[in-house]
């Protein structure tokens, strides 16, 4: 058990939003290093634990094309949250945002297409690295012992659902720390993603994300072209669909139906992930803005970001704080994440709002984590 706590602090635990304020012994150790679901802080796991691929050296042998990507037409926008429900303090306040022209990919970066990169490259992905305990005991509380050497080996975070109903405060019940879980097995050892080829890429961090764009020619989007994107022109929209709640008519998203984290009907077609463009694309012409994957941008979180905006008529092209900031680990550097997941549900979370905002470090990959990525339109 002392093993998996130490585990736990090494890794961001990204699901949803809400209730972690656990009770049980090893819930209270966790919540004591400020590790808990989507909306608190978490640990710098990689970013500076194993070396790193360099990701300025990838460049694409053949130039990048817009050709399959869509054309974003520039415009402004409100930027922020609609839906006071479920809406969190850093969604506010919302401001207008003008943004130019890009080109975004229609659907998340697939496995396929992250394979030939890595073919191409050799890249090696931040899960498929060991971690350096001599730089992670930096980082945590002195006198932490070092956990075996078998727990420091190349490992990823894997949903796996409890069989019954567990506290959704204790984020443990439904997150393990799994050796050899990467982007080729996202499940871990045994599993693999033969017959997958048009499955978002997961487990993949920011810094693999970054890396991937740069060899193709194109960039992660900043938050606000995200957003822009997400709400389809649809400047009211609570989501990018619309306003009707998502378990309302038809599907509109892959995203957990029943009681979570134990019991997903499957309502939608899908217990887990769904291959990209499954659900209908927003007035933009996008798939899966909302749910089955979170998604990367390339700005720095900060939680009063916003607040800088209040005495904005109109922000232009904003690219995100200067610094990164989250009250509950103020000294840990985090990157923006939008879009929700398969693993979001309205009783737990709603971040599959165009608005909802979410976090995780730089060296973060799970299973329920991929990108998508854009090109300047000039």
């Amino acid at each position: 058990m002392k093993i998996f706590i130490c585990l736990i602090i090494l890794v961001i635990i990204t699901s949803c939003q809400y209730k972690n304020k656990s009770h049980s012994k090893e819930a209270e150790l966790i919540d004591s290093t400020k590790i808990s679901c989507c909306n608190q802080n978490n640990p710098n796991l990689r970013n500076k634990l194993v070396s790193n691929n360099n990701a300025q050296q990838y460049t694409k042998t053949n130039p990048a094309t817009t050709e399959e990507m869509v054309l974003i037409e520039g415009g402004v926008f409100t930027m922020g949250a609609r839906d006071a429900q479920f809406a969190r303090q850093d969604e506010y306040p919302a401001h207008r945002v003008r943004v130019n022209s890009f080109y975004m990919d229609p659907y998340p970066v697939t496995n396929a297409q992250f394979r030939e990169f890595v073919e191409e490259t050799g890249y090696m992905t931040t899960a498929e690295k060991p971690v350096d305990w001599d730089v992670l005991k930096k980082q945590l509380p002195s006198g932490t012992p070092k956990p075996d050497e078998q727990y420091l080996a190349p490992s990823s975070m894997v949903f796996t659902p409890p069989a019954h109903q567990v506290s959704l405060e204790d984020v443990s019940q439904w997150w393990s720390w799994i050796q050899g879980a990467n982007w080729r097995n996202p499940e871990g050892p045994g599993s693999s993603i033969n017959g997958k080829d048009n499955y978002p890429v997961v487990h993949v961090s920011w810094e693999d994300a970054t890396a991937y764009a740069k060899w193709a020619g194109k960039r992660l989007p900043t938050e606000a072209e995200w957003e822009y994107a997400a709400r389809g022109g649809m400047d009211d929209y609570i989501y990018p669909w619309g306003n009707e709640r998502i378990n309302e008519g038809q599907p509109k998203a892959n995203s957990w139906e029943g009681i979570f984290p134990n019991y997903n009907t499957g309502n939608d077609g899908y217990q887990l992930l769904a291959p990209v463009g499954q659900f209908p694309p927003n007035h933009f012409g996008l798939y899966d803005m909302a749910g089955n994957v979170w998604e990367w941008c390339a700005d720095l979180y900060h939680y009063d970001y916003y607040k800088s905006f209040a005495n904005v008529n109109e922000a232009d092209n904003p690219d995100g704080p200067s610094e990164s900031y989250d009250p509950m680990e103020p000294n840990v550097v985090k990157r923006v994440i939008r879009g929700g997941s398969f693993l979001c549900n309205d009783s737990y979370c709603s971040g599959y709002r165009a608005a909802a905002r979410m976090k995780s470090t730089e060296d973060s990959g799970m299973s329920h984590l991929g990108f998508r990525c854009v090109a300047d339109a000039n």
